[in-house]
């Protein structure tokens, strides 16, 4: 599943990458450090900032960040299509070529793993089926009937994805039926962590510290206007689509607009289902022996320090 990490560009200096779960503070650090490097651009590394419309509850950087630093790979999908791991890589390589032409250095920022090991590892990736998906789509079975076929079609595929995880049981099945090959069989280059020319720092905080901090985002974003900003998708003329209407946020806001959940409950679900995935990015990441972790805690102090181990790194 794993190509030649050679066949990255050839960029001015080694590419850094900024990750761990979400609200840790990797966006904060990517800009102190922008301050203290020459000719660099950002390069989003997140499933959902992909999705024009969609920038409040995924804490999409600011219009005056990107107008201080080139971004990328943010606002490059429609919310009614689905966007995957393929067209991702596909728009990277695009990105990546242009960044190298221009002599400037990446520094990718984001906390979808897959997305990022698509990159880092130059990772083989299989097609999509459409007609098998829509099957699946038809016939409107729970996440947990789903998770059921998959553990009988492919134990080892079913045994790396959380039950409640929809759309990576979906992808898994369409592709197991589509192509009549286990998803697994895909697979083995993500147990594998060759040498790349890529300099990983990690993130990495207490968890009840992230916890508060992911609560105390969503009442920053809800102040910022982001029940509006869902029920503006909610009546777009083209429907907000299977893959971004599962972004965490917007599913909780959109039950309480289609459904007519209590908007409390609806924000309290969105909390709970954030600190889950939090753990996921972070059993995730913990796999990988080449990334450097930092300690954080929110505090300035911490900041100053993220920002001066990546610099070390770096060779700054």
């Amino acid at each position: 599943m794993t190509s030649p990490s050679q066949d990255a560009p050839a960029f001015a200096e080694p590419p850094l990458c900024i990750l761990g779960p979400t609200a840790s503070g990797k966006s904060g650090l990517a800009m102190k450090l922008a301050s203290e490097l020459e000719n660099v651009e950002f390069v989003s590394v997140d499933s959902m900032q992909v999705y024009r419309e969609m920038d409040i509850g995924t804490a999409k950087p600011t219009a005056a960040e990107q107008a201080t630093v080139p971004h990328h790979l943010i606002d490059i999908a429609d919310p009614a299509d689905d966007f995957a791991v393929s067209l991702f890589q596909a728009a990277w390589r695009e990105v990546a070529a242009d960044i190298a032409a221009r002599g400037a250095t990446p520094i990718l920022v984001g906390g979808t793993g897959l997305y990022l090991r698509s990159v880092i590892d130059n990772l083989s990736l299989p097609g999509t089926f459409p007609e098998t998906r829509a099957e699946l789509e038809a016939a409107n079975q729970t996440p947990r009937e789903l998770f059921a076929r998959l553990e009988a079609l492919d134990p080892l595929a079913a045994s790396r994805i959380e039950p409640d995880n929809e759309r990576r049981i979906m992808r898994a099945l369409e592709v197991t039926i589509g192509s009549g090959r286990p998803f697994s069989s895909y697979g083995p280059g993500l147990v594998e962590y060759p040498e790349i020319p890529f300099t990983l720092v990690g993130l990495r905080m207490e968890r009840d510290v992230l916890n508060l901090r992911i609560d105390a985002r969503y009442e920053v974003q809800m102040e910022q206007g982001f029940l509006e900003e869902v029920e503006q998708l909610a009546s777009r003329e083209r429907p907000i689509g299977r893959t971004a209407r599962q972004a965490l946020g917007y599913r909780e806001l959109l039950k309480h607009i289609e459904d007519g959940v209590d908007l409390h409950e609806a924000l309290e679900e969105a909390k709970l289902r954030t600190r889950r995935f939090s753990r996921r990015q972070i059993k995730w990441y913990r796999r990988d022996p080449r990334i450097h972790w930092v300690d954080v805690d929110g505090s300035k102090q911490a900041a100053v320090a993220a920002r001066d181990a990546a610099l070390h790194l770096l060779g700054r």
